[in-house]
């Protein structure tokens, strides 16, 4: 018995030596996926939204050494109460609002600083559809309609086979992709896990198997649609997406501040949600695209590539909102009206008729009820309307 006891004794020590290195080895992965869990919690996550890197593998884009785009203050706007209102119950943790590239409205709340590098969600993807108008300006992408295998051959025969650039880009690519992000089980929160364990997306993508229609025929809100145009863009260029969007859009706007992406596990950007930038940055995007891709003293995305991506061409149901390439455009959009949008509310809105751009940042856990984008957009629409004719 005491021998047996010995024995027993000596496993339970091998076993916890085991955990404990295996503790030790993995403790980054663990500590991530540990961050990932509790990413969207009641408590966490506005300091969460502010400091993606915690959480995340991640890799700074240089805005280069120029000046920084002034950003100069006119005649301030204050916002009635139902705004007010609007920022309190949305959870909104930062708005700047410009009227003819001046800053007239710029606030900051839970706690959060102008300095906070804050995560895009979803606005990085109309910033990844701003460098395939460069690149396909310059000749690196020959067309839209050139089939996804031609740059990513890691592509063929996956569901993505068969689909071109611009019915990923107009998200109809009728890959079968589940989006719930309250669902654990989801195809977006396997990625979001995969992500924080160092999984790589090329991976993830590849192993996409299954369509639910033939490409093009019909609008579908995918976000790994998204990481496919990076593949694009990397196959196309042989570059890295961090190097190409620094080189090309941020370090010719004059950002405030470098931004960093959030990457995988081969130091690939996350482009479908993983961008982090200042407000007052984002705001500077929306001021680029009203004045049709010039910005800071320079054309720096092409405007008939400003004007097609802001159209409403893909195949979205009579009635829905609109979408373009990689970005939205309201119903009933006036002309010149469009905006990007990220999950948890983050926005850049765009207004030309008005000279308007609304960037805003959020920690909004309820933004998939029923009403609450619209409700986003009137507010918009309002703070525009008042500015309009100012």
């Amino acid at each position: 018995m005491r021998t047996f006891g010995k024995w027993l004794g000596r496993i339970l020590l091998a076993l916890v030596v085991a955990v404990v290195v295996v503790g030790l080895w993995k403790r980054e992965e663990v500590t991530r996926l540990l961050a990932v869990n509790s990413l969207f919690a009641e408590d966490k996550i506005v300091h969460n939204f502010s400091h993606m890197d915690d959480a995340f593998l991640s890799k700074p884009l240089s805005r280069g050494d120029g000046p920084t785009a002034e950003l100069s203050y006119g005649p301030e706007y204050a916002p009635p109460a139902e705004v007010n209102d609007w920022i309190e119950a949305r959870d909104v943790t930062a708005l700047v609002v410009l009227k003819d590239g001046q800053i007239v409205y710029e606030n900051y709340f839970k706690g959060t600083q102008p300095d906070d590098l804050r995560i895009s969600w979803s606005v990085a993807k109309s910033y990844l559809s701003a460098l395939v108008g460069i690149l396909l300006d310059e000749g690196a992408i020959a067309s839209l309609d050139d089939p996804v295998t031609t740059y990513a051959p890691k592509l063929k025969g996956t569901a993505y086979d068969g689909a071109t650039l611009r019915n990923v880009l107009n998200m109809a690519s009728g890959v079968t992709f589940d989006e719930d992000y309250l669902d654990p089980d989801s195809d977006i929160n396997k990625m979001g896990r995969a992500l924080a364990l160092g999984g790589e997306l090329d991976d993830f993508t590849a192993s996409l198997k299954d369509t639910f229609t033939t490409p093009g025929s019909q609008w579908q809100y995918v976000s790994i649609d998204t990481h496919v145009i990076g593949m694009v863009v990397r196959g196309a260029t042989g570059r890295s997406v961090t190097d190409l969007l620094s080189e090309k859009v941020i370090t010719p706007m004059g950002l405030e501040h470098a931004p960093y992406y959030v990457t995988d596990g081969a130091g690939v950007a996350f482009v479908l949600g993983g961008l982090n930038l200042t407000t007052r940055d984002y705001a500077r995007m929306g001021q680029m695209f009203l004045q049709n891709g010039r910005y800071n003293g320079q054309q720096i995305v092409p405007a008939d590539w400003v004007a097609a991506s802001t159209a409403p061409s893909a195949p979205t149901t009579e009635g829905q909102i609109g979408y373009g390439y990689q970005w939205w455009i309201p119903q009933d959009a006036t002309e010149g009206e469009f905006m990007a949008r990220g999950v948890y509310g983050q926005y850049i809105y765009i207004n030309r008729a008005d000279g308007v751009v609304i960037a805003t940042n959020a920690a909004d856990r309820k933004f998939r009820e029923a009403g609450i984008s619209d409700q986003n957009i009137a507010i918009f629409r309002q703070i525009s309307a008042a500015l309009g004719g100012t």
